[in-house]
């Protein structure tokens, strides 16, 4: 078992073309992804030369649209390596074709337009899951990767990671490669995301493989502050986390994280404190988190 992906699911490339489209497929296709075909209207009918996991020659189709490779391929991923002025057109035309599962890797989208296709999926019912924009995307380790996490850092196991920040899911999922990982997914960093913490929260929760959860955060906002309500009401599993940020100077935007700290809401004390309350055990730094989680899995 995993969350939102597993070895069936059928991915589809939206820039497969472009020079981190190219690069991604290989690598994608390299940890064992169904990868079924790509979109870029100027090349459609072409195909791009790849080679497979067990190093066989794969021609994958270019499609026009979204929708055009869903009904040639029975997609039901798609991932976009469109630059940031193009990406809410991505967005839109995923949605529209109504894929269920969106990862959008691509920085410096501008918030406007993340804002703008969020708010359009849902108008369409949310029938498409979007994960990122600004984020490593999801890997169910042996199974399937859907971003650009590396692929051999940790194998299959019994951990479920969520994370704001893409090097910090690698770092975790380093620090406890001994023990694995059902699902690990960067949601992204920006201040307006589709998939939040409480979602993967809520899907490893449901979840049987899945026996404790990592929760990574950063400061600015409350999405860790929610998640922690979230936590206290809904789940049961252990939850570990960790929050950048200790050291940051008050009052000021960090990084990529689009963090505004306002007051004691927001920082990365305000935070860990709201986790603690919640039952959940937060680490000063990452490989004190993996320690944590490391006592949690050896009791369990």
């Amino acid at each position: 078992m995993s969350i939102y992906i597993n070895k069936d699911s059928k991915v589809i490339v939206q820039g497969i073309t472009g020079g981190e489209g190219t690069k991604h497929t290989a690598l994608m296709l390299k940890a064992g992804t169904n990868i079924v075909g790509g979109v870029n209207a100027r090349k459609a009918g072409t195909t791009v030369s790849h080679v497979d996991k067990d190093g066989n020659a794969v021609e994958l189709p270019v499609f026009a649209s979204v929708e055009e490779a869903m009904a040639a391929t029975g997609a039901d991923v798609s991932i976009a390596f469109v630059p940031g002025a193009h990406t809410r057109s991505a967005m839109i035309e995923a949605i529209d074709a109504e894929i269920p599962l969106l990862v959008v890797i691509t920085e410096g989208v501008p918030v406007g337009d993340s804002a703008e296709a969020w708010a359009y999926a849902t108008e369409k019912g949310n029938k498409t899951r979007i994960i990122g924009p600004n984020c490593p995307g999801i890997i169910t380790p042996g199974e399937s990767l859907v971003g650009i996490t590396p692929a051999n850092i940790a194998g299959k196991g019994p951990i479920g990671l969520v994370s704001k920040s893409g090097t910090l899911t690698y770092q975790m999922m380093f620090e406890l490669r001994d023990y694995g990982f059902s699902t690990a997914i960067g949601i992204g960093g920006d201040p307006v995301i589709g998939t939040t913490h409480i979602d993967a929260l809520a899907a490893f929760e449901a979840d049987p493989e899945t026996k404790a959860i990592v929760m990574i955060g950063e400061i600015g906002g409350d999405a860790e502050e929610r998640a922690a309500e979230f936590i206290k009401a809904n789940v049961t599993k252990p939850v570990v986390g960790y929050v950048a940020g200790f050291t940051a100077p008050e009052g000021k935007t960090m990084g990529h994280a689009g963090a505004i700290v306002s007051g004691s809401a927001g920082t990365a004390q305000a935070k860990k404190e709201a986790l603690e309350a919640a039952g959940v055990k937060v680490g000063k730094t990452p490989s004190e988190t993996a320690a944590l989680m490391r006592e949690i899995i050896a009791a369990l």
